[in-house]
């Protein structure tokens, strides 16, 4: 099993130097070896962009493509050959996906052609994968990095890794601060403990994050609203400033400091909360948003990224595997704040000013939120259906419809995960729950 350990370096001014220039390696690589691409499709020969061929390529002409223009001399060997193998590697997974994109094999949205990395607007990052490199026996808060040696660590990172084999690091700098990476290797480990509570049904909103079917309502913290006022004087400090001085430097390192701060507290309470959940509950059944859809909502765009409803059910995703639970994921389709959890009558309208539901049928009284988390329940405990994780969740429809261009373009859809809720009826709502 692998599993990914993220922890923060603390450099000395030196090390952050030698940071920078392996970072600088890798984008020289990457974009050299693009440009040497580009002349082969230009020149209407094959370009070999495999891995190994571009790395070959490198190789054998790293020695007149590193040299300092103003002295001659060749400055790669400065360097690890990891940084230079790293930034191939980027390339080479970049021009795979845009082929595979390209001949209708790879899934999801559509890849460009790779284009050249800049000094100022890419992220600064380079891997390890062979050589001395990871934990220090004896030194938990470090590592050893090839080339740059001991770095030290904010956080005990032989704690994190714990009996783990270190495979590969991968070092970047991003919200004015360097991290490193462990992609970590662990034997599969026996099942978690079961959870001792039931199931319960969660619906997400803006209003409140989450709300149980238990009743339990959890509070959005709305991280970047409440730093909004912060981000405008800082956004506004740095356009005063030249661009390229000293004082534009620190002006941005201030405001990445602020959206790394609202990018912390968002993180922190949705580790939080995804962790009870899955832990505690055997089953947690939840809507398949479609987040895209729900941003093309100007008024309520900022909001919905805001809770970052995609990242809460990633987390479910790996966190309930974990603890040996199970996700239901309910159809987006599937009418749950419109329905009645006592009786099952469906409303026709329901406005999203109505915070509370009021059932015409059976006079039912009831938060809206927490009507459609019992609804969620009902429905995730219901006999399982068809597969929704990649499948089809359009509504059936006697029309014959255009095939989607993604469609056309997949030839082996994937066929994972459960899809539930779909074609429920009233009987299954009318099941009580306690």
């Amino acid at each position: 099993m692998l599993e990914a350990v993220k922890v923060a370096l603390d450099p000395s001014p030196t090390q952050q130097r030698m940071l920078q220039s392996h970072a600088g390696g890798a984008r020289f690589a990457f974009n050299a070896c693009l440009a040497h691409v580009k002349a082969c499709i230009e020149q209407n020969v094959k370009p070999p962009w495999s891995f190994y061929d571009l790395r070959r390529w490198w190789n054998a002409n790293k020695n007149l493509l590193a040299v300092n223009t103003d002295t001659g001399e060749v400055w790669w060997p400065q360097n690890s050959k990891e940084a230079y193998s790293s930034g191939i590697e980027a390339l080479a997974k970049g021009l795979a996906n845009y082929s595979g994109s390209k001949r209708g094999v790879r899934r999801g949205r559509r890849v460009g052609f790779p284009k050249f990395k800049s000094k100022n607007k890419s992220v600064a990052s380079f891997a390890y994968t062979t050589g001395s490199f990871g934990l220090i026996p004896g030194d938990p808060k470090a590592l050893r990095l090839p080339k740059i040696g001991r770095v030290h660590c904010f956080e005990n990172a032989a704690a994190r890794v714990g009996e783990g084999r270190v495979l590969r690091i991968t070092i970047s700098y991003r919200q004015g601060r360097w991290w490193a990476s462990l992609c970590v290797q662990r034997e599969t480990p026996s099942p978690a403990k079961s959870a001792n509570l039931g199931p319960v049904g969660v619906d997400l909103g803006v209003h409140h994050l989450a709300v149980l079917s238990t009743g339990e309502m959890i509070e959005n913290p709305r991280p970047l609203k409440n730093s909004l006022t912060r981000l405008k004087r800082a956004q506004k400090s740095l356009s005063r400033k030249t661009k390229g001085s000293t004082r534009h430097k620190q002006a941005k390192a201030r405001l990445s400091k602020v959206h790394a701060r609202v990018t912390h507290q968002r993180t922190d309470c949705l580790h939080k909360l995804t962790t009870r959940l899955a832990s505690t509950h055997r089953t947690v059944c939840i809507e398949d948003l479609n987040v895209a859809g729900m941003g093309r909502n100007h008024h309520l765009a900022q909001a919905i990224y805001d809770a970052s409803f995609g990242q809460l059910r990633h987390q479910l995703e790996y966190k309930t595997q974990k603890f040996n639970t199970q996700l239901r994921t309910i159809d987006r389709f599937y009418p749950s704040s419109k329905q009645c959890s006592g009786c099952g009558a469906v409303k026709t309208k329901l406005s999203l000013a109505t915070r509370a539901y009021h059932c015409q049928a059976c006079g039912l009284v009831i938060d809206r939120d927490l009507n459609a988390a019992i609804n969620i329940l009902v429905a995730g405990s219901a006999t399982e259906t068809i597969n929704a994780h990649r499948g089809d969740i359009r509504p059936k429809t006697t029309k014959r419809l255009r095939a989607d261009s993604n469609e056309m373009r997949t030839k082996q859809p994937a066929q994972t995960g459960i899809r539930l809720g779909a074609d429920l009826g009233n009987e299954a709502i009318q099941t009580k729950t306690n």
